[in-house]
């Protein structure tokens, strides 16, 4: 039996997209296969350079089909599409994050140049991907981490119309690789924002020397220096407020791919538990014959399950951005804090389960363990989007304003909106659609009815019990209101894809079960916050929940889980 809510390679057919998608799809699939577990994981193991890999992108203008801009597209096929770019996320995050790494940092560099008016970076931008090249994104200093207001790569104007920049940039990947580097830096000459200055570089240049891989691992996250490099016109693509934008909306492109590679690694993962699991006998009885083994497995289940249905809707709405729709800067740092945290709760759960089997170097499992923990820390902490997060809360919530019903965004079609986002404020300003309808649609769910409750009751917290001037200085307790908020947010784009794809209810309502418990426990977490007042401390117990129990649904998704043992197993 194949599981339709999961990816599997045996069965993948992604016929919802045009011929060309599908085929480079299952080419990288294929590709995949082909090279066979024992050499996915040795060439993890022994920290090797992905040249093969790059290789046969290259061959399939893989990067260059997905990721050139219709504007700067050579042929029909090539556009920015985030609903294929989120499909081949995922299928990275299950082959191994070392690949989706060197494509998710190219993505990161191209943001600046696509974003640019320069129109001789932007050709050879177009030039580079055509050739297989992959690209890195300066930003990050070691001293001042990722706070731009403070970087060190000065740009020394040289007399003729074009600067000399010197300075590190450190945690840069694909920095010893890239054909064209996206660096930030600031005018020597300029004081304040006017003098920030986004360029292009190239690694292979004699001012550009490389130091280090700063990780240990095939992902190459540089260490680099620039000593004099000559920077031209042609070599500009921001300057002033616009650069300091470009930084900021080209995170905001590229940290949604990492809830689809979090959904990647957590799918190979439970393939592997599961039929571990399930064909392990102890004390005379299968593992999955133990109650607590069967809620975690079936937790961890309906967790991956939430994860695919919030991402695939989030797309959605990326899609279908504008200038007057602008909701998709809330479902993007959830896609990246929410959905990639499920990601670790998804792992742990099943790693509880098959214990030492985890730590297996012929596993898939053993490499997921670490590198699930990477993708909530990349593109800015948990802290980070939560706090971004919390700026959304009272229109979110309290006050909703009409819009047409977003549709599923499927089409081959171009996301041009993404690069032209323009300034990076008014966040406050933002308006949300209501939220309820989406649950009224499920109310007869026990646990959707449920969870409402707490959503109403959330709703009546920020009316009454809101943090106060003071409180707000408070970000330790924020961030517990946050979670909460988070949750309201998570559950919502659920029941819209799950509406949309006529999710299964027992699924639902099992997965609800636990959201309901993850509600109450980040209640209870409020409650014991040193400075929560009394009034918050109450209303903290009284959002407490217990989940509709219900075994016979239990079991029907117990089933479920169970028959994806055997399902699925790499090729040697």
């Amino acid at each position: 039996m194949t599981d339709p809510l999961l990816f599997n390679p045996r069965t993948y057919d992604p016929a919802h997209f045009d011929p060309e998608t599908r085929r480079l799809l299952r080419a990288t699939v294929d590709w995949f296969e082909d090279r066979g577990k024992r050499r996915l994981i040795e060439d993890y193991r022994s920290r090797a350079w992905l040249g093969e890999f790059l290789d046969f992108a290259a061959k399939e203008r893989l990067f260059a089909t997905f990721l050139t801009p219709a504007a700067a597209a050579e042929h029909e096929d090539q556009r920015w599409d985030t609903a294929r770019i989120a499909a081949l996320n995922e299928i990275f995050g299950f082959y191994g994050l070392d690949y989706w790494y060197a494509w998710q940092v190219t993505i990161l560099g191209l943001g600046p140049v696509w974003q640019s008016d320069n129109a001789a970076a932007r050709s050879r931008a177009a030039e580079l991907l055509s050739r297989g090249e992959v690209f890195a994104f300066a930003l990050s200093e070691r001293a001042h981490g990722a706070d731009i207001y403070s970087t060190d790569m000065l740009l020394e104007p040289d007399g003729d119309g074009g600067f000399l920049a010197s300075g590190s940039k450190y945690y840069i990947g694909n920095g010893n690789a890239a054909g064209l580097v996206s660096v930030f830096g600031r005018r020597t000459d300029v004081e304040g924002p006017d003098g920030y200055v986004f360029f292009a570089a190239d690694s292979r240049h004699p001012a550009y020397h490389l130091v280090k891989n700063v990780v240990d691992s095939s992902k190459y996250v540089s260490e680099f220096r620039l000593a004099g490099y000559p920077v031209g016109p042609d070599d500009v693509l921001h300057t002033g407020r616009a650069a300091f934008d470009a930084a900021l909306n080209t995170v905001n492109v590229g940290k949604f791919n990492l809830c689809t590679a979090s959904i990647g690694i957590c799918e190979h993962a439970m393939y592997e538990a599961v039929t571990h699991a399930h064909n392990r006998v102890l004390y005379g009885r299968p593992v999955t014959a133990f109650p607590h083994v069967r809620r975690e497995l079936a937790d961890a289940y309906v967790r991956l399950v939430g994860m695919k249905l919030f991402s695939d809707r989030a797309v959605d709405y990326f899609r279908s951005a504008g200038p007057d729709d602008r909701r998709y800067l809330l479902f993007n740092p959830m896609t990246k804090m929410k959905v990639t945290t499920e990601g670790e709760k998804v792992i742990d759960l099943m790693w509880d389960v098959i214990a030492a089997k985890g730590f297996e170097k012929d596993t898939y499992f053993a490499q997921a363990a670490v590198e699930i923990r990477s993708l909530p820390k990349l593109e800015g902490t948990v802290h980070v989007n939560l706090a971004l997060i919390l700026k959304f809360l009272h229109n979110h919530l309290l006050a909703p304003a009409g819009y047409d019903p977003v549709p599923a965004r499927l089409d081959a079609a171009d996301d041009a909106f993404l690069f032209r986002q323009g300034p990076a404020r008014g966040l406050g300003s933002i308006r949300f659609h209501d939220w309820r309808p989406a649950f009224d649609a499920y109310a007869d769910v026990p646990n959707v009815a449920r969870f409402r409750e707490q959503a109403d009751a959330l709703c009546d917290f920020v009316r009454t019990a809101a943090p106060g001037e003071e409180q707000s200085r408070d970000l330790d307790l924020l961030l517990s209101v946050g979670q909460l908020f988070a949750l309201v947010v998570h559950a919502q784009l659920i029941l819209e894809q799950a509406r949309a794809t006529d999710l299964d209810t027992d699924v639902l309502d099992e997965l609800f079960s636990v959201l309901v418990r993850d509600f109450s426990a980040h209640a209870v977490e409020l409650h014991g916050k040193e400075s929560a007042t009394q009034e918050q401390q109450d209303w903290a117990i009284g959002a407490v929940r217990r989940p509709v129990t219900d075994a016979d649904r239990s079991a029907r998704v117990w089933e479920r889980v169970a028959a994806l043992s055997g399902t699925y197993e790499m090729a040697p």
